[in-house]
Order: structure tokens, then C-alpha cells, then sequence
């Protein structure tokens, strides 16, 4: 039975990790993860956060009362640099700059995601998002559930980053590194005065983060491909000390990189097996209902297989851009077979 080092929310605590850096947990409510660790990074200007936690009251409560518990002020923030766009990192960014004056950094490719997002009327989004699963194969009970909420649009930010930049740090080196693939600019940050690196949800000690392709069906990006050569960009850093955006920190982020690329392979493999078993070709969908999660197909919520659907597209993807397998366009929906060899 596989054991694991993750502790709930409740167990967490804000703490002193050493030259100048902080650590403070900041709950996501109702999430399963538990908890984003924010970090704070000490400059003469004063602290900037790596993140910044769900935009929800009592995270704000978490963030704003663990800086004050490190003898930090949330006011005195300087710049908050984003890994990537999504909630649980980019939530309450917005409000530390309101707070604080702080300035907010992500890497290009997130901020044109959350300027379109910005530009969505009322609406426009859900219908988007429900087109998508229908075209996969999606039922409409699946489709009805899985689009009835959506998570508040992280604030735009006021800089952008570019692969190798160096973040506004006063009297430390803190330089961006381009890691796509769990979101297209996804950024690693390496603290390199202190042989660190903030991972974000790249590499993290016990659980995979998700990589999928949205809409499903797009063959123009190749999500997990991106996200499998980043890993072999990490591993290029040697064996650093990780601090992650979940779970905890942990040394040798280049063998944990090696151990989640080696984990795609087989997930590839058994699923390229999987489509030469079959004589007709699958949906995104089928496909998704057909391959191994954590729990059961028939026991992951709508949310949840959305996001299963999302992942399998990206396999899916890899697999064809290795010309082991090939879509089958259809009226509705795209479908996938094996390529004979």
C-alpha cells in the first residue's frame, strides 16, 4: 500500500525555511489538494511572493495572518510572480496588489490566456466549454454538471516574463524558467543565490499534475510533448531543492522530473495497447472512460471527467504527433485508432 507524506491543511504551518525565504499555506476550499504554499523571497524592497493562493476569504485570512505570524506585512509586498494562471496560484494576486501596490508577473503565454478570459461576455465561456465536451463524446448530464461553475478570472498582470528573465529582485537572483505543459506558461522559478527552485504544480513530490488539451480535439499544440521535454529541462538543473506549490518540499528535483517522465511513457504505451486492441476507432471521451485514474470512471464526478477527458486528449495527442496513432474526423465528434505498423 502506498503511503504518503501529505497532511491536511489543519497540520500546516507557516514556516522560516532559511535564507530569507517563507513558507505560508493557504487553504483551497473544497479542494482535495488541501492547500497552495505560498512563498515569500526577502529583497531590500521587501518580500515578493512565489503565488498567492484561492481567492476566497479565508485565504486571504491564511496569507495576510501567516505573513504576519513570520513577522512579514502583506502590505509590504512588492511584486507577487505568478507560476501559472490557475486559481489556486493567481486568486488572490489582485487583492495583494490592492493591499500593497504590489506589481503582478506571469510568463506571456498565461497573460494573453488571461486577457482572452477577461474578454468573455456572460456566458460565452460555459457555452464554450460545452461545445468542447460534446464534440469528446460527452453525455449531457456530464456536460450540464461539469459547466454550471466557473472560478473568479485571476487579475491581469502588469509584467510579463520571458524564458530566462530575472524577476525585480533587488540583491538576489530569482530567474524565470519557461516550463509548459500544465498550463502553456508555466514557469518554474530558480533561486539561484540558493541552489532553490519553486516548482509550481511542474514537479511535485508524490502526485502528477494534470496536462491537458483544451478544447479537446485541437491538433495544433501538444501539451504533454511540451510538458515531457520540460521535465528533461529541470533535470538539466541538477539535483536542487524543490519547493513545491503542493504537498511539501523536497530535495533531487531532477530524479522526481525523471520519475514523472518515466511515469507518462507507460501511460502512453498502455494506452497506444489500448487503441491496438480495438478494431473500431474511439472518442476522446471512450478513450478517457477506458483508462486507469485514481478511482473508478463510474465514481468520478462530471468536474472530474472533464478534466480525465482533458488529459487523455493530451495523451492522445502525444501519440499522434509520434505517428503511432490518427484521428478519424467525424460529423460531431473526433475519434482515435491505431496506426498498423
Amino acid at each position: 500500500m502506498k503511503t504518503t507524506r501529505r497532511r491536511p491543511y489543519a497540520e500546516q504551518r507557516p514556516q522560516d525555511l532559511g535564507g530569507g525565504v517563507w513558507s505560508v499555506p493557504v487553504p483551497i476550499p473544497g479542494n482535495p489538494l488541501g492547500y497552495t504554499l505560498v512563498y515569500a523571497v526577502d529583497s531590500p524592497k521587501g518580500p515578493v511572493l512565489v503565488d498567492a493562493g484561492w481567492n476566497h476569504p479565508d485565504a486571504w485570512a491564511a496569507l495576510s495572518g501567516g505573513l504576519r505570524t513570520l513577522g512579514l506585512d502583506v502590505t509590504a509586498v512588492t511584486g507577487v510572480v505568478v507560476t501559472h494562471f490557475h486559481p489556486d496560484h493567481a486568486g488572490l494576486a489582485g487583492q495583494v496588489r490592492a493591499e500593497s501596490g504590489a506589481w503582478i508577473a506571469m510568463h506571456e503565454a498565461d497573460a494573453a490566456l488571461v486577457r482572452l478570459m477577461h474578454s468573455f461576455a456572460d456566458g460565452e465561456h460555459r457555452d464554450f466549454q460545452a461545445d468542447m465536451l460534446r464534440r469528446a463524446g460527452a453525455g449531457q448530464d456530464d456536460v450540464a454538471v461539469a459547466t454550471a461553475g466557473r472560478p473568479d478570472t485571476p487579475a491581469l498582470p502588469d509584467r510579463e516574463l520571458r524564458d530566462g528573465d530575472l524577476v525585480d529582485l533587488p540583491g538576489r537572483k530569482l530567474r524565470a524558467v519557461h516550463t509548459p505543459g500544465h498550463t502553456p506558461g508555466h514557469i518554474c522559478l530558480h533561486l539561484e543565490d540558493a541552489d532553490r527552485l519553486f516548482t509550481g504544480d511542474h514537479v511535485l513530490p508524490d502526485i502528477t499534475p494534470h496536462v491537458g488539451i483544451y478544447p479537446y480535439d485541437r491538433d495544433d499544440v501538444d501539451p504533454l510533448g511540451d510538458f515531457l521535454e520540460s521535465l528533461d529541462r529541470v533535470g538539466e538543473l541538477g539535483a536542487l531543492d524543490a519547493l513545491p506549490a503542493h504537498e511539501w518540499i523536497f530535495p533531487d528535483v531532477a530524479a522526481r522530473a525523471a520519475e514523472i517522465r518515466h511515469h507518462h511513457e507507460e501511460k502512453l504505451q498502455r494506452l497506444g495497447a489500448l487503441l491496438s486492441e480495438r478494431a473500431e476507432p474511439l472518442t476522446i471521451w471512450e478513450t478517457a472512460a477506458m483508462m486507469t485514474w485514481n478511482r473508478p470512471w463510474d465514481d468520478l464526478s462530471p468536474i472530474l471527467r472533464g478534466m480525465a477527458a482533458g488529459e487523455a486528449a493530451a495523451h492522445l495527442r502525444t501519440l499522434e504527433a509520434r505517428g503511432a496513432i490518427r484521428r478519424v474526423p467525424g460529423v460531431d465528434t473526433v475519434r482515435f485508432q491505431a496506426i498498423e505498423s
